[in-house]
C-alpha cells in the first residue's frame, strides 16, 4: 500500500452539516430483547424478518403537537421586553428550532420586527472533497425538508414565518438587508472552515450595504451605516465563554476536559421567549419548503428499520417519549450498546445535528427527571455523552482543518489503501462478515447506525481492510441523518488512530463484538434475511452459507468455536469511539 501524502490544512474541508458522536461504551455483556413492531403497538412481537418501519418518535401527530405546545409554554417568558427599533434578520443554519434559540431571542429584543430566513445553499448538494460522494444524501435531505416545514409551522404559531430562499447566503442576506433596511443579521456561529468562510463572505457583503439614517437601529440622525452580522454561540451544552480554559489550551484527553468543566462550569439555562414574536415584515411570497426533487435528488423511503421524523416538534416529542412516557432514561446506560430497534438508546442525534433540539433542553429535562423520578448512572450518562459532543465541537476550533487531513491532528504517517472494489464491498454491505454487512445496509436504508455499529465498521475498514479512513468518513457524511463535521471527522480520526489523543487507537474484533452484542444473530438476520434460516449461533458465523469474505481479519477469525481464543487486542490500546448522543 502506498503512503498517501498528508493534505494541506486549507485543502481538506467541505461545506457540510451533521453527526455522529459515538458513545463511550462499557464491555458489559447483555442481551436486549427486541420486538419488531411499531413502537406504539401493543401487539405480539412479529418475526425478526419483518419489514416493519418504526417511526421515531412513535407518536401520532396530535400527541406530538400537544407535547410541543406544552413544552413551548413551559419555556416561555411573560416578562421579557423588547427595546429595539427597525428590522433584524435571523439567519437559520444548523439551529432549526424556536426553543432555546438565542439568535431568535436577540433579534426579537433588538428590533420591532423579525425576518427569519433559511438559505438553500447549492454547495450543500455538491460532492465531498476527496472522493466525490454526494455531500447530502437523499435521506438527510428529506429530514432537513421536514425540519424546515416544522420550523415554518412553529414560527407561524408565534406570529412570524420562515422566508425560504434558494442561493448562497452571501448573496441573499445582503440583498434582504438592503431591501428591508435590516440593521443586524443574527445567526449561530459555526466552527469549521467552509462554514466560517460563508460567515466571512456574508460579513463582506453586508459591509457593501449602506443604510440611511432612517433605517435600522441607529441612534444617529445624520450618519449612514452598514448592517452587521452578529454571531452567537448556541450549539453546545457548555457555553464556549464559560470554559475554564481557552480553546487553544483544550486538553487532548477527554477525561481531563470533562472533569474540568464539571468542576468549574455551570450549564446555562434555556433561553425563554415570549409566546408572540411578531410582527413579521410584510412579504408577498415567503417561499415554499422544497421537495426532494427540487434539490436535485430522488426520494428514498425506508422500507424497514427506523424512520426518523424531522423537525422540532418530533424532537421534543422524542425526549418526552423516551424520558417520560416509556421511562427509559433510567436504563439507558445498560441498553445503549444494542443495535436493533428504536428504544435501546435516546436517538436524539439527528435532531441535535440539525439544531432542532437544544442540548441544554435535554440537560434540563434530565435534571427534572432526576428530581421527579430518580437519578442514577444512566441519567448521568446522557450528560456524559453530551459533554463528548461539546468536546468535539471545541476540538474543531483548536485543530481546524487538520481533523480532515489524512494524518489527523497529530500528522500521523501511515500506509493506507484506496482500493475502490474493496471499499465498495464495505460501503454496499458485501464484505462476507454479517455484522459489518448488516450495519452498512442499515445505514444505506435508514441514514442511521447504532453507536456500537459505527465503532465496528470503522475498525474493520481501517484495521482489517487498511482503507483510507477519509473514504469512510466521507461516506458517513453522505448518509448519516445526524451528520455534522465536528463529530463525524472527530470520531473517524479517533477510530483511525490519528486523532488528537495518542492513546486512542483500538481494534474491534468482529467475533467478540458479535458474540457480545448480537449473540443470537437477531440483528444480522433482520438486515440479512438470508441468514434467518440458519441456527441462531451460526448467523454471525455462517461459513460457506454466506458470501465469501473479502479480506481475512487482522486478529481473530469467525469460527465460533475458535473465536474466543483468537480474540486479541492489537497493539493499539485505548477505548471506543466516544460521545455520540443516541
Amino acid at each position: 500500500m502506498a503512503i498517501l501524502p498528508s493534505c494541506s490544512l486549507l485543502s481538506q474541508r467541505k461545506l457540510t452539516y451533521p453527526s455522529s458522536i459515538f458513545a463511550y461504551s462499557s464491555q458489559i455483556r447483555f442481551r436486549l430483547g427486541f420486538q419488531i413492531m411499531d413502537s406504539t403497538s401493543k401487539s405480539e412481537p412479529k418475526s425478526v424478518s419483518s419489514s416493519t418501519v418504526y417511526q421515531v418518535p412513535g407518536l401520532d401527530s396530535h400527541e406530538m403537537d400537544s407535547i410541543a405546545e406544552k413544552t413551548f409554554e413551559r419555556f416561555s417568558s411573560k416578562t421579557v421586553k423588547r427595546n429595539g427599533k427597525g428590522i433584524s434578520i435571523v439567519w437559520y443554519r444548523n439551529d432549526l428550532r424556536v426553543l432555546d434559540n438565542e439568535a431568535l431571542f436577540k433579534a426579537w429584543v433588538s428590533s420591532e420586527a423579525i425576518l427569519p430566513v433559511y438559505c438553500i445553499d447549492p454547495r450543500l448538494f455538491e460532492t465531498t472533497y476527496c472522493f466525490g460522494f454526494p455531500k447530502t444524501g437523499a435521506l438527510r435531505a428529506q429530514f432537513i425538508i421536514e425540519c424546515l416545514a416544522d420550523l415554518k409551522k412553529n414560527l407561524m404559531k408565534k406570529g412570524l414565518d420562515l422566508l425560504i430562499q434558494h442561493g448562497k447566503p452571501e448573496d441573499i442576506l445582503p440583498s434582504l438587508a438592503k431591501a428591508f433596511g435590516a440593521h443586524t443579521v443574527y445567526a449561530h456561529k459555526e466552527t469549521c472552515s467552509e462554514e466560517l468562510q460563508v460567515e466571512r463572505l456574508v460579513t463582506r457583503g453586508l459591509r457593501r450595504v449602506v443604510l440611511s439614517p432612517a433605517q435600522g437601529n441607529s441612534t444617529s440622525s445624520s450618519s449612514t451605516h452598514n448592517p452587521k452580522l452578529e454571531l452567537i454561540w448556541g450549539s453546545t451544552m457548555y457555553h464556549l465563554d464559560d470554559l475554564p480554559i481557552s480553546v487553544s489550551s483544550l486538553p487532548d484527553v477527554y477525561t481531563q476536559f470533562r472533569k474540568s468543566v464539571e468542576a468549574k462550569c455551570a450549564i446555562r439555562g434555556c433561553i425563554r421567549l415570549p409566546n408572540s414574536l411578531g410582527p413579521a415584515p410584510s412579504i408577498d411570497d415567503w417561499g415554499h419548503v422544497p421537495s426532494i426533487e427540487q434539490l436535485g435528488l430522488h426520494s428514498e423511503k425506508a422500507t424497514k428499520g427506523m424512520r426518523f421524523l424531522g423537525g422540532e416538534t418530533a424532537a421534543l416529542s422524542r425526549v418526552s417519549e423516551y424520558f417520560w412516557k416509556k421511562d427509559l432514561l433510567k436504563v439507558y446506560k445498560e441498553t445503549r450498546n444494542a443495535m436493533l430497534g428504536p428504544d435501546y438508546s435516546t436517538k436524539f442525534s439527528p435532531w441535535l445535528a440539525s439544531g432542532s433540539l437544544s442540548p441544554r433542553f435535554i440537560c434540563e429535562e434530565v435534571k427534572r427527571y432526576e428530581k421527579e423520578r430518580l437519578a442514577n448512572d444512566s441519567t448521568y450518562w446522557v450528560l456524559f455523552e453530551l459533554i463528548w459532543r461539546d468536546y468535539f465541537r471545541f476540538l474543531s476550533i483548536k485543530y481546524g482543518n487538520s481533523i480532515f487531513c489524512l494524518g489527523g491532528p497529530r500528522k500521523v504517517e501511515r500506509g493506507w489503501s484506496q482500493e475502490q472494489k474493496l471499499f465498495e464491498s464495505w460501503r454496499n454491505g458485501c464484505t462476507g462478515y454479517p455484522l459489518i454487512d448488516a450495519n452498512m445496509k442499515e445505514l444505506s436504508a435508514t441514514g442511521f447506525m447504532s453507536n456500537r455499529g459505527r465503532q465496528i465498521v470503522c475498525s474493520f475498514l481501517v484495521r482489517d481492510m487498511g482503507i483510507d479512513w477519509r473514504m469512510g468518513a466521507e461516506w458517513f457524511e453522505t448518509c448519516l441523518l445526524d451528520y455534522d463535521p465536528c463529530s463525524n471527522y472527530g470520531n473517524w480520526t479517533y477510530g483511525a488512530g490519528v486523532g488528537n489523543d495518542p492513546r486512542e487507537d483500538r481494534y474491534f474484533s468482529i467475533p467478540k463484538q458479535a458474540q457480545t452484542y448480537d449473540p443470537e444473530g437477531e440483528y444480522v438476520a433482520y438486515w440479512l434475511p438470508e441468514l434467518l434460516a440458519l441456527p441462531k449461533d451460526k448467523r454471525n458465523f455462517p461459513g460457506k452459507s454466506y458470501i465469501e469474505q473479502v479480506v481475512p481479519l487482522k486478529f481473530g477469525n469467525t469460527n465460533r468455536h475458535n473465536s474466543q481464543s483468537m480474540v486479541r487486542r492489537s497493539k493499539f490500546g485505548g477505548r471506543p469511539f466516544p460521545g455520540h448522543r443516541r
